[in-house]
């Protein structure tokens, strides 16, 4: 293999490894530079650097892993989890000679730090001079300083490196463990980019991984945290979604009908693409079957869905959607239909951008999330999952996409309460109530905003049944509706008294 990353310009992208991390970085790290990749032990250092070395294979450049900290065989180990064979890059396994258990290699000076750094150094160098290679990781940093015995011998025994490396056009990787109390911003100083690598421990669920990158001179990276888990295949990152870097030329979106014609009535005719709808309201009231019949009417028409479900399996959703009469297992075998069960205690926020994210692409039209409820109560250490949304709905509303989401409100009867406040995101706000009538419990909608034309500001009754879902007339005789206790105030018309039960 030759060294090809002498053909490349100073500071042209190098690839990561990584789409996505190309994608933060705009276009990878800088070629002939020297970068900073800085994390706690296990948070992911040494996959990120495999995954930089096996790029340039594939690109037939020379590779070096030069590692203090980890034998051959850990490192052997490591890819062998995740299928990768390292056959095609050296591995230089260097043990200093104070650390060596060889007699000859010890040293009878109490005090040889200089002899032993410097020892140290001329083997990196050596190595480096045999292989010439054109990516290098060394694994890290904290060995050097700890031969170093001080943080102004460490930084210019580190320069030292850095120029050596330079006159030999390599793109290379320092890892650093952050065996340190403080940080050591010297480091940044002195390296071209800066990325570190975080993990962090919630009260209850999986740990969240996430990236950020510091510093890139000369480019327009991405900013903030961005969440990644450690897969079988590296590391698996999920850009923080920006509703900005994803808009579209502004058109006329068709209006989407449910196939009941009193509900499309209340919505003043359907419900427009692009356009978010909040369907908010009581356990039990009827949120996701509302969305479902949406869903329905939508893969009936020949349109692709993706519906979430936070609280769900999926094997109750399939069973209570045919017995309503909303089957969509055919729709899920051809493919047009997708549903996903997350569990909200092992999801982070930016892996649920990259999954709505795949599906629009892949041409999916209509978006539930149900309910954002069990999402928000399984990470409450998220303090900005309104901003988050905030992100989610626009970019959904900017691809022309029939957003649902589902809001569940504490209480059953009487006065609600929500958790979150998400009725200034959402276009449409649909409410749905429990109330009583003739000894029984009924279900109550109205549409209570829409900014995107007219809409009926009555109150209807709801009825779920084997039937399916049906909507009657104004409850004009009940006062009181939506506290869970009218008021009779004259002859109701509910559904039963205005429909014959059908066969």
């Amino acid at each position: 293999m030759a060294a090809k990353a002498e053909l490349l310009n100073d500071g042209e992208p190098v690839s990561s490894g990584s789409a996505a991390l190309d994608y933060v970085l705009h276009g990878g790290y800088a070629a002939n530079r020297l970068h900073l990749i800085e994390g706690e032990p296990g948070s992911g250092k040494t996959t990120l650097g495999l995954q930089f070395l096996l790029e340039g294979v594939r690109k037939d450049e020379r590779s070096l892993y030069i590692t203090l900290s980890e034998s051959k065989d850990e490192l052997l180990h490591v890819a062998g989890t995740h299928g990768w064979d390292l056959g095609g890059i050296e591995i230089f396994e260097l043990v200093p000679p104070e650390l060596s258990l060889d007699p000859s290699q010890e040293q009878s000076i109490v005090y040889a730090s200089d002899l032993e750094l410097g020892e140290t150094v001329q083997m990196v160098m050596a190595e480096v001079e045999r292989v010439a290679p054109a990516r290098i990781v060394f694994d890290s940093l904290s060995e050097i300083r700890l031969l170093a015995q001080g943080p102004l011998r460490f930084r210019r025994q580190v320069l030292a490196l850095k120029h050596f490396f330079a006159k030999r056009h390599c793109t290379i990787l320092f890892l650093d463990d952050l065996t340190q109390t403080e940080d050591d911003l010297s480091l940044h100083s002195l390296a071209h980019g800066v990325v570190r690598l975080d993990q962090v421990a919630v009260t209850y669920g999986a740990e969240r991984r996430r990236l950020r990158v510091y510093k890139m001179r000369g480019r327009p990276f991405r900013g903030g945290f961005h969440d990644f888990t450690i897969r079988t295949g590296g590391l698996e990152i999920f850009p923080r979604l920006v509703a900005g870097s994803h808009p579209s030329g502004h058109q006329d979106y068709p209006r989407a009908q449910s196939g009941i014609q009193e509900l499309d009535d209340l919505l003043g005719g359907g419900v427009d693409y692009g356009t978010s709808t909040l369907i908010i309201g009581p356990s039990g009231s009827g949120k996701s079957t509302v969305a479902l019949q949406y869903v329905h009417a939508g893969l009936s028409r020949g349109e692709k869905a993706f519906f979430v479900s936070f609280d769900e399996t999926e094997s109750v959703f399939m069973r209570r959607a045919s017995g309503l009469g909303l089957d969509v297992s055919s729709f899920k075998s051809n493919g047009s239909f997708e549903f996903r069960q997350v569990d909200p205690a092992e999801l982070s926020p930016g892996e649920l951008s990259a999954l709505l994210r795949e599906q629009v692409e892949g041409g999916a039209k209509i978006v539930v999330l149900d309910s954002l409820s069990g999402y928000q109560h399984a990470m409450p250490e998220e303090q900005f999952m309104l901003l988050q949304m905030h992100e989610i709905v626009t970019y959904l509303n900017q691809q022309g996409i029939l957003t649902f989401l589902i809001l569940t409100q504490s209480g059953m009867v009487g006065p609600m309460q929500s958790p979150i406040d998400l009725t200034y995101l959402s276009d449409s706000v649909m409410l749905l109530r429990f109330f009583e009538a003739k000894g029984e419990i009924r279900r109550a909608i109205s549409i209570i905003k829409k900014r995107t034309g007219r809409h009926e500001t009555t109150i209807r009754e709801l009825k779920i049944d084997g039937q399916g879902l049906r909507v009657g007339p104004k409850l004009a005789a009940f006062r009181g509706v939506l506290t869970g206790t009218p008021i009779l105030e004259g002859e109701p018309a509910l559904l039963e008294e205005r429909l014959a039960p059908q066969d």
